[in-house]
């Protein structure tokens, strides 16, 4: 599933046309911005977390069946819990701001006017702040659990597919890409041959919004939700053919 950037509605629609799609031993792979962008972060994760207890439920069901993955909004977001360690808290709470940040913050009921004040305010004020947005976060049932959760990225069993959120670094191996899943997405429309030894790389999000793009070794699941556009999910063979495509 490409990213969501907190649109809840789109969500949950999307969740009900694929609830009759799905097959046993079925996987599902969120690939990332989860939240941002909209004021429902908290109700984003809840619908996550109900969909997978459901999908979970069935028979023959495993943990693993479902996967979420790290994007740049929930780098963000852990990042934020550390604010108190920056070098500079209000200059980087700014640029998380400018990246979307405000909206998640805002739906767990927190200021951000009083969140600029507190970065300005030193480092033991700053603490105390970001403790109390822990306590926030911890007060949603499973919250916290989902965000410990995440992956940097994911790979069948079969190794013939690696999801990512936004791209990687097309020269480094998979074991050293590190935030490169998330802030490194210029290289992926020059992958044009198999990365490793997967056939091909799928990717969440698209920093450009171009929509689905499908190539011979990589695709592009991002039909531009949080930015005017629909929330999509591809269904994959485990050869990396597209079964199918769902939007909501």
């Amino acid at each position: 599933m490409g990213a969501i950037h907190a649109d809840v509605a789109r969500l949950k629609r999307l969740h009900a046309r694929l609830w009759p799609k799905l097959e046993l031993c079925d996987r599902i792979v969120y690939m990332g911005n989860m939240i941002g962008r909209a004021p429902t972060a908290r109700e984003t994760l809840d619908a996550l977390l109900n969909f997978r207890l459901h999908l979970l439920a069935r028979p023959h069901s495993e943990v693993d069946d479902v996967v979420y993955l790290r994007g740049g909004q929930e780098e963000m977001w852990q990042k934020l819990l550390q604010l108190q360690f920056a070098a500079n808290p209000r200059g980087v709470l700014e640029w998380m701001i400018d990246q979307g940040m405000a909206p998640t913050l805002e739906s767990y009921g927190v200021s951000v006017s009083d969140a600029l004040r507190e970065a300005a305010a030193g480092t033991v004020s700053l603490t105390r702040w970001t403790g109390r947005l822990r306590q926030a976060i911890h007060a949603q049932s499973g919250h916290h659990q989902i965000m410990a959760a995440l992956r940097r990225a994911a790979y069948t069993e079969e190794g013939t597919l690696l999801f990512v959120n936004a791209g990687l670094d097309i020269k480094r191996p998979l074991e050293t890409q590190s935030d490169s899943f998330w802030w490194s997405s210029a290289d992926f429309q020059n992958i044009t041959e198999p990365y490793s030894q997967f056939k091909r790389v799928v990717r969440g999000y698209d920093p450009c919004h171009g929509g689905f793009k499908e190539t011979d070794h990589s695709l592009t699941v991002d039909g531009g939700c949080g930015f005017d556009g629909q929330l999509m999910a591809a269904c994959l063979s485990v050869e990396g053919e597209v079964l199918d495509v769902v939007e909501g």
